[in-house]
């Protein structure tokens, strides 16, 4: 049996990742504070290296590779923002690295991977597809392969970004992030609720494929079709042997919002207009509940802007139709 994650395990992330991810601001925003009578914060992950949370995970992850794993070389499947962040750390590392996507992926992402340096797969019309994809390179080459959410060291270092929030905002009571694959949330959860264990801890998923929300209905791991949407980022399943984030999402997650496309470009648009900042759909959703009044705030609301990979053209054109 796997040993449980625990906060001590967060704590040795954030000293091996503390050269490579800096600290996130956090800022008040007066408008969401406003509109819903709470005192709203916005953590801005989309401000990391890689532009997204992802890197936290990544970096850890890789960071405790062995010699001879390095030297073999990495494999791992993404919707775009993990790929961009192994790519990252692969450069950095010197280590080969090919990152499997579907067909789904955005060009904007598509483009950033491939100026990344990494060889880059495109396979399948799915996450789901691209993954056995990774796992075939595994077994052809015996690559390592990164998991993108499903793997301690992965949780472990999404969780530094609970630590910081706590440190910056002690007051915090609730947090808001987008969910897909469950390492943000697992993450998360196990660094804010051993801190407390009332704090609120929500997943914003899309409409169009939200895979964990389907298997806590089923009370199992199942898979789901994707559909395209803005909040790409979201998108994949959790993996029908899924060893880690399933539970702990089950254990840590207080409510699971299902997000329609209109609520996620309205905070696209939001954040354009109040926070002159272009955000992708998945760090949109949580500000889309939050101005469609779609669940009840604490006093103090932390809003994970998990990422930035997305074409400017696209939020400039949404912004424009919706003036936020």
């Amino acid at each position: 049996m796997p040993q449980p994650i625990t906060q001590r395990d967060v704590w040795k992330a954030r000293n091996r990742i503390a050269s490579i991810v800096k600290k996130t601001p956090l800022i008040h925003s007066p408008g969401l504070s406003e509109l819903s009578g709470a005192h709203v914060y916005l953590k801005l992950e989309n401000l990391t290296v890689t532009g997204s949370f992802k890197i936290r995970g990544a970096a850890n992850k890789i960071l405790t590779l062995s010699r001879e794993q390095r030297e073999r070389g990495i494999t791992t499947f993404s919707t775009g923002n993990f790929g961009m962040s192994v790519a990252y750390m692969a450069k950095r590392l010197g280590i080969p690295a090919t990152i499997c996507i579907s067909e789904r992926v955005p060009p904007a992402k598509v483009k950033v991977l491939r100026d990344a340096g990494a060889t880059l797969e495109i396979y399948g019309k799915s996450q789901d597809e691209a993954e056995k994809r990774s796992y075939q390179l595994e077994k052809e080459h015996g690559w390592a392969v990164i998991h993108p959410f499903d793997d301690q060291d992965i949780i472990a270092g999404q969780g530094t970004m609970g630590l910081e929030v706590l440190e910056e905002l002690p007051e915090t009571d609730m947090v808001v992030a987008g969910l897909s694959g469950g390492g943000l949330h697992a993450g998360l959860g196990t660094a804010l609720k051993a801190a407390d264990p009332a704090l609120s801890l929500l997943g914003a998923s899309t409409e169009k494929g939200p895979a964990m929300l389907a298997s806590i209905r089923a009370g199992k791991p199942v898979t789901v079709q994707e559909h395209d949407t803005l909040a790409d980022s979201l998108l994949g399943g959790i993996g029908l042997d899924n060893r880690y984030t399933f539970k702990l999402v089950q254990q840590y997650v207080d409510d699971i919002l299902l997000i329609s496309e209109q609520e996620i470009t309205q905070g696209m648009s939001y954040m354009f207009h109040h926070h002159r900042m272009i955000i992708e759909g998945a760090a949109a959703a949580g500000i889309g509940a939050l101005l469609n009044q779609r669940f009840e705030t604490g006093s103090n609301v932390v809003m994970i802007i998990s990422g930035g990979s997305v074409d400017a053209k696209t939020v400039m054109d949404l912004a424009a139709k919706h003036k936020g």
